[in-house]
């Protein structure tokens, strides 16, 4: 229940909510009883039970309810039968109706602000998972299936909605309606009550043993969920792949074994659940065959109890087996709900590395250099980077060349802190970054990736995602130096025209000029390019190419490229090779050193 705890602590805001639903259910656990009890004096009527009683009844004390109100309904029934006993039994009727409308009343209103109690949780729990998750390094979802994250923030937080916070209604309502009908019941006959208090926790056990191995099942059953979306995520993402190799027979094969774990699972929970409905309701009439032998012995044998009084007292005791199934039934929900509130929770409890320390510095500007010292880091065992150092001066521009693998991006990776440096520093003037506060760090550094990122949205937002209050004006701006603005402006609506899901209505040459503009619009004096233009063809290129100079004016430039033509007026060429420094200099230098990058430049010419 300790899962159980925690999401109940998200509840502290809503709690008004939930002290309406309190009252909501204590009234319907009293009108549901006085219902039941209603039924007696109809039944006294139609059966001519009635005891004549002309003497208003008088209240004595709390131990003579029972007698006081049986005598003030026969002396109300016998004031009106002297006239018409079919208008007595009326009026009853429409007593029995009344407080049965009351209890609906009460019963709706108890569901109707649980809705508010449960959706304000869930609202709370689920930006608290999206913020961990946009918080959480990279280096998480390197390691985990996007599959599995998308299923822990949807499926799961419903199944919390669904079976764990929908016990809240039963811990008030059953119980208070147990304990009032209950209280009813002993005031007929305490001898009934006993026989049917024997019964009731046994069938309770009984169903409760069914349940034992619930939370586990379920667990499996969310684990292969997870599964499942992760590989509809990736079919969607590589589609083309997948059809341009004809792969879809063998995406369909590991998709069908999955879905076939999935079901496999899911019937052996749902058989487990479908289990406990059967048997309760076995185990519930039972208890109702045993309770009219019993009782019925005492109308029909002893005498010891009036036929309608027997009658109203099942009805009770029925009203105490409808609520004592469903929180037999909660023990499953607590169980599913466990499984899912300890895989949400897994997340919102996994530790963040890369976070601010207690005494981090913020940085208003960039204003000396970069500094990487001695700097080894590796992403599993083998060191992607070996004792690397390089000193960047403001407003140079630095390109790292290399073979893949050499460790180029792993620099942009570091300098950004997507990855925490393992052994050495890197610094920003003067100041180890990682003694920066992230935000003002990120904030001096703007980013152009290989893969242009973009988002189901407009130009604008997309252009604008570093300053949501930038201008129109600003926007096209931006989009102009990027020369993104000759394809925008004959848009259907310009900057205003959304782009689809990753930008799937532009070029590949349109969506990175996009990138840039982004980057422009941002106006940080640090550019970091990460092999902005290797995916382009040779007319794109040349327009990112232009566009990229513009915005590296007077701005310190860190270039990761693949393409040497495009880095050759750099004012600093790093030649990489297995995580270490082989040459650097200018290009004029590098190539009269005749060595490693001459022998690169030499093959991308042929």
């Amino acid at each position: 229940m300790n899962y159980f705890k925690e999401i109940l602590g998200y509840a502290k805001p809503y709690r008004k909510w939930a002290v309406l639903n309190i009252i909501s259910n204590v009234l319907f656990a009293f009108f549901s009883t006085l219902s039941f009890v209603s039924l007696m004096p109809v039944l006294q009527v139609l059966f001519q039970e009635t005891e004549v009683v002309y003497k208003k009844p008088i209240w004595t004390d709390f131990t003579k309810t029972k007698e006081f109100v049986e005598g003030y309904v026969n002396y109300y029934v016998s004031e009106v039968a002297k006239n018409d006993q079919e208008q007595a039994l009326i009026l009853m009727i429409v007593l029995v109706i009344s407080l049965f409308f009351l209890k609906n009343v009460f019963g709706y209103l108890g569901m109707y602000f649980l809705t508010f109690f449960r959706t304000g949780i869930m609202k709370d729990l689920r930006d608290d998972l999206y913020k961990k998750i946009v918080n959480l390094p990279v280096s998480y979802f390197s390691e985990k299936r996007k599959g599995d994250v998308i299923s822990r923030a949807t499926t799961d937080v419903i199944e919390i909605q669904s079976s764990f916070l929908s016990i809240l209604e039963l811990i008030v309502k059953e119980p208070l309606n147990i304990i009032f009908a209950l209280a009813a019941m002993l005031m007929f006959s305490v001898k009934l009550t006993l026989f049917v208090l024997v019964f009731i926790p046994i069938s309770g056990y009984i169903i409760s043993l069914i349940g034992k191995r619930l939370k586990s099942k379920s667990e499996r059953v969310q684990k292969e969920q997870g599964a499942v979306l992760s590989q509809l995520e990736e079919t969607l993402g590589g589609l083309k792949v997948i059809k341009g190799f004809n792969a879809e027979e063998r995406m369909q094969d590991s998709f069908e074994k999955t879905t076939s774990r999935f079901r496999r699972f899911t019937n052996s929970l749902d058989k487990r659940k479908s289990f406990a409905s059967p048997v309760s309701e076995v185990l519930g009439i039972a208890v109702i065959g045993v309770l009219l032998w019993f009782g019925g012995r005492m109308v029909l044998v002893d005498g010891t109890i009036a036929g309608s009084t027997f009658i109203t007292f099942m009805g009770l005791a029925y009203a105490i087996l409808t609520p004592a199934k469903a929180l037999s039934k909660a023990s499953y929900g607590v169980k599913k709900g466990n499984a899912a509130a300890e895989r949400v929770l897994q997340i919102l409890h996994t530790e963040n590395s890369i976070v601010d320390q207690p005494r981090a510095v913020h940085i208003d500007g960039f204003k000396q250099g970069i500094d990487i010292n001695n700097v080894t880091f590796a992403y599993e065992d083998e060191p992607v980077l070996k004792n690397f150092s390089l000193h960047i001066p403001k407003g140079k521009s630095v390109a790292l060349v290399g073979q893949s693998g050499s460790g180029k991006s792993t620099i942009a990776n570091l300098l950004t802190r997507f990855y925490d440096v393992q052994e050495g520093t890197i610094s920003i003037d003067g100041h180890d970054i990682k003694d920066v506060t992230l935000k003002s760090l990120r904030d001096q550094m703007a980013l152009v990736t290989q893969d242009s990122i973009l988002f189901n949205d407009t130009i604008a937002v997309n252009v604008a995602l570093a300053n949501k209050n930038a201008s129109d004006e600003e926007v096209i701006n931006a989009l102009k130096i990027a020369n993104a603005w000759e394809f925008v402006k004959d848009l259907p609506e310009g900057i205003h025209t959304n782009i689809g899901d990753s930008g799937g209505k532009l070029s590949g040459g349109q969506k990175q000029r996009l990138s840039i503009a982004r980057a422009v619009l941002k106006n940080a004096p640090i550019l970091v390019l990460d092999e902005a233009t290797s995916a382009l063809d040779t007319e794109s290129e040349r327009l990112v190419q232009d566009a990229l100079e513009k915005v590296m004016k007077n701005r310190t430039s860190i270039v990761i490229a693949h393409r040497l033509s495009t880095i050759q007026n750099a004012d600093n060429i790093v030649v990489m090779n297995k995580g270490e420094i082989a040459e650097q200099g200018t290009h004029a230098e590098l190539i009269e050193m005749k060595g490693l990058y001459n022998g690169l430049v030499g093959m991308q010419s042929l």
